[in-house]
């Protein structure tokens, strides 16, 4: 069972305990008023009797369910706080206090923000009040001390819980990977393009030499420079995945015409298409209201759906290039008559370095890297944007990103 749903069960088993303990005392009270009727004094005796021992079960109740509540909430791995409407804190289990480094107890009836010192906390706990849910990462004590995840959500019963997740060892190991994903391709970048210039001069003077190369020689000579060039792609995409993932700023510039960067980006990849046999072709709404993005960014991701989109169309096939609004949002569909992608992989296609079954694309030479996509899903993401695909075997498939207006509300 998931924490959230462990704090709901708690919520209910507390509600129960209430309502049970209130029947009783309205029970009791209504004896208490017959026997006050009746004027007889021993009744009334008798009666507030009753009452008193019904308070201590109440009472008993009460402190049972709290005692249960809070025996979960210690169990639970999270730090765990309980919030009322005003953002005060009345539930804090003790890896909460351990996490902001709170003696035990310290935290009951503080506000969020005299818990945490950081306005985006408290904005997120007022976020999860109005519209159910909200989120945030901190570092409570500096650059050097624990980061936090915050997620908030709206308590059924008013009020919102705060749940506290370590992820210091994952950002860690996310700094580490980005690291070495930069060192190496930094390290391979320089002999891979004298590789590939080593190459090229081969290619020229075997073309130069004429028939005294043999065929089979300038067959390996021009495998060689393929298979150069596609690794001198995949240190590039690495490099840039690499800085995309960590946070590497993106150019947001206003009015962007998606229309236009759509089919310039399009053409760049027309002579390729036609050498495959594909009809490329692009439709833009008329009217389309503009962006706020890095053209050059988005520019690499219709590139990279295109680019993929004619890999995986037959000879004769059409790849459609569509722009248009969709309510507040800005729409880029690439469209294929395909192969398609099977549904088990669609949840899986944006992931880094996952392909599709090679023996279902058109041949290529030496393949893609499996990081186009997922370059893709990090550029819309940056954006405020989001990405899909929607697809049938043997029909096709269509690669969708949506954009939001540069003046479309906020929500």
């Amino acid at each position: 069972m998931d924490p959230w749903s462990v704090l709901a069960l708690l919520l209910a088993i507390i509600a129960v305990a209430l309502a049970l303990a209130a029947a009783r005392q309205a029970r009791t009270a209504d004896r208490i008023r017959t026997s006050m009727g009746s004027g007889r004094d021993a009744d009334l005796a008798a009666g507030v009797a009753r009452l008193r021992a019904d308070l201590d079960a109440r009472n008993q109740d009460l402190a049972t369910s709290r005692d249960a509540t809070t025996r979960v909430l210690e169990a639970v791995g999270p730090g765990v706080l309980t919030l009322d409407r005003r953002l005060r804190i009345v539930e804090a289990n003790p890896t909460a206090h351990g996490l902001l480094g709170r003696a035990p107890g310290t935290l009951l009836g503080k506000t969020v923000m005299e818990a945490f010192l950081d306005t985006s906390v408290e904005s997120t706990a007022q976020s999860a009040l109005d519209v159910g849910s909200a989120s945030t990462e901190i570092r409570p004590a500096g650059a050097d001390g624990p980061a936090l995840i915050i997620r908030a959500r709206r308590s059924p019963a008013g009020g919102a819980w705060l749940m506290l997740d370590d992820v210091s060892e994952l950002r860690r190991l996310q700094r580490i990977r980005t690291e070495f994903i930069d060192n190496l391709s930094h390290e391979l970048r320089t002999p891979l393009t004298t590789v590939s210039l080593l190459a090229e001069t081969l290619s020229r003077e075997a073309a130069t030499a004429g028939a005294t190369i043999p065929d089979k020689m300038r067959d390996r000579i021009a495998k060689i420079e393929v298979e150069t060039g596609h690794l001198v792609q995949m240190v590039n995409e690495l490099l840039d995945l690499s800085r995309i993932e960590g946070g590497g700023t993106i150019q947001l510039v206003d009015g962007l015409d998606v229309g236009r960067l759509a089919a310039d980006a399009a053409d760049r990849l027309r002579l390729f298409a036609e050498r495959q046999g594909v009809d490329l072709r692009v439709q833009t709404a008329i009217g389309l209201p503009a962006v706020r993005g890095d053209g050059v960014r988005l520019g690499q991701v219709v590139v990279n759906l295109v680019h993929n989109a004619v890999k995986f169309s037959p000879d004769g096939g059409i790849v459609a290039v569509r722009t248009e609004a969709w309510g507040d949002d800005v729409v880029v569909s690439v469209e294929d008559h395909g192969v398609g992608v099977p549904r088990a992989a669609q949840d899986r296609i944006f992931e880094r370095f996952y392909k599709v079954d090679r023996a279902r694309q058109r041949p290529e030479p030496g393949g893609g890297t499996g990081l186009g996509l997922a370059i893709a899903r990090h550029v819309v993401e940056q954006h405020g944007g989001r990405i899909w695909v929607e697809s049938e075997e043997g029909v096709g498939s269509t690669f969708r990103f949506a954009l939001p207006i540069a003046d479309a509300p906020s929500t």
